[in-house]
């Protein structure tokens, strides 16, 4: 078998998707989320996205929801792609002074501003009257962080036509602007929020100190916000004793993780496996692989191979140390199948491993125990060679060659 490193930008291909062509000019829709592109950076898209009617479209914006009542890929795509993305293009910067200086750049992006950090801030969707420039166009451009959405068209005018309910929680944090974003994100996230609620806060400069907010990428939003959590959870695990061998399977959405845990200090490690990308076309057994390692005192850049799929899966696996209070050296695989055949964005990877870690674990008395039968399980599964992956993990030999404290005794 011949296995081939790649970034998962070398390998992306756009689906074919099918959606309605009746989208108007102007219409009243329910937001629930704003988005700020990152192409061009400082100068970017800023935008709100919304389907072309009232009412309660949450469910338009929730992972966690998608998660709980099992929602196939097709559904979550028709969803996304009945959203429009009413943008226009602003510098980021000239967005910070505006927002600091209220007078200084132009009342009209004072306001459209003013309505994304509302739209980000709303507990249920914000109600909106939008007109375009022109009817809204599809232009494919999938980004493996971010949840797709449809048609996108200059916007004309915008108003929001009804008061946003906002949660007091949130209402606290956001004007709070002594509260650094950290912090209020870690508050948020043990008060139950979901992280795709935290992220639009970020996106849209609604936490942080004052003078430090600022409009973000929603794919950077994401990250952060994932990273954050992670972090802060990873020091509450440092603290708690060591685990034992167990091994968890399971995913969703074509996405399938095996998850080890060794009875070791903290460090993580994750491969993401394309079983549907062939490197070699002349060889039946030849995949792509992406990885990225994490020692205990952490990374200090960023994971360039995994990208955002490294810190969602790290968040969904320390979810799992906090929640059975032991501390592990963790292994991820992620097997990426043809199932998924439209790429949704990286709260796959947090939900599907989330999925794979609550599943029950099977405990072995030995390392060798668990990876033997783990390899049975993915032959089985998968009709794929483990070794060709275990053989590459720097956290397998990291645990091979590192003494124990008993061994100088």
């Amino acid at each position: 078998m011949n296995i081939q490193r790649v970034k998962y930008k070398d390998i992306e291909e756009v689906p074919h998707i099918r959606i309605k062509k009746d989208f108007k000019e102007e219409f009243f829709g329910s937001s629930p989320a704003p988005f700020i592109g990152r192409f061009g950076y400082p100068n970017v898209n800023i935008g709100v996205l919304s389907p072309q009617f009232h009412g309660d479209t949450s469910y338009y914006d929730s992972p966690k929801l998608w998660s709980k009542a099992n929602f196939k890929i097709g559904q979550i795509a028709s969803l996304r792609y009945g959203l429009v993305n009413s943008r226009t293009k602003w510098n980021i910067k000239d967005v910070h002074n505006t927002c600091i200086n209220r007078n200084i750049i132009s009342p009209k992006l004072t306001k459209f501003v003013d309505i994304c950090q509302e739209v980000g801030m709303a507990k249920t969707a914000a109600e909106l009257e939008i007109q375009l420039n022109k009817k809204p166009s599809l232009n494919f451009r999938h980004d493996r962080e971010i949840i797709p959405f449809g048609p996108r068209a200059e916007i004309k005018k915008a108003r929001i036509t009804a008061n946003t309910k906002v949660d007091t929680r949130i209402d606290k944090v956001v004007s709070d602007t002594d509260l650094k974003a950290a912090p209020a994100i870690i508050q948020l996230y043990k008060k139950g929020f979901e992280e795709t609620s935290l992220n639009k806060l970020i996106s849209v400069g609604n936490l942080g100190i004052k003078k430090n907010r600022k409009l973000v990428p929603t794919r950077w939003s994401i990250t952060a916000v994932d990273d954050v959590i992670s972090k802060q959870l990873i020091k509450e695990v440092k603290d708690q004793p060591i685990g034992d061998y167990q091994l968890y399977f399971g995913g969703g959405w074509g996405n399938y993780y095996l998850v080890f845990f060794f009875p070791e200090v903290w460090s993580y490690e994750l491969f993401e496996t394309y079983l549907d990308k062939k490197v070699n076309p002349w060889s039946k057994n030849s995949y792509a692989y992406s990885t990225d390692y994490e020692s205990y005192k952490g990374r200090t850049t960023y994971a360039e191979e995994c990208a955002g799929g490294f810190y969602s899966s790290r968040l969904g696996c320390v979810e799992k140390l906090k929640n059975i209070k032991r501390q592990c050296s963790v292994l991820a695989l992620r097997f990426i199948t043809q199932e998924y055949n439209v790429p949704l964005g990286v709260f796959v990877c947090r939900e599907a491993t989330r999925k794979a870690v609550n599943n029950k674990p099977i405990i072995f008395s030995t390392k060798e125990l668990m990876i033997k039968y783990a390899k049975t399980l993915i032959k089985n599964k998968f009709n794929f060679d483990l070794e060709f992956l275990l053989g590459r993990s720097k956290l397998l030999r990291n645990i091979k060659s590192q003494k124990k404290i008993l061994e100088f005794i």
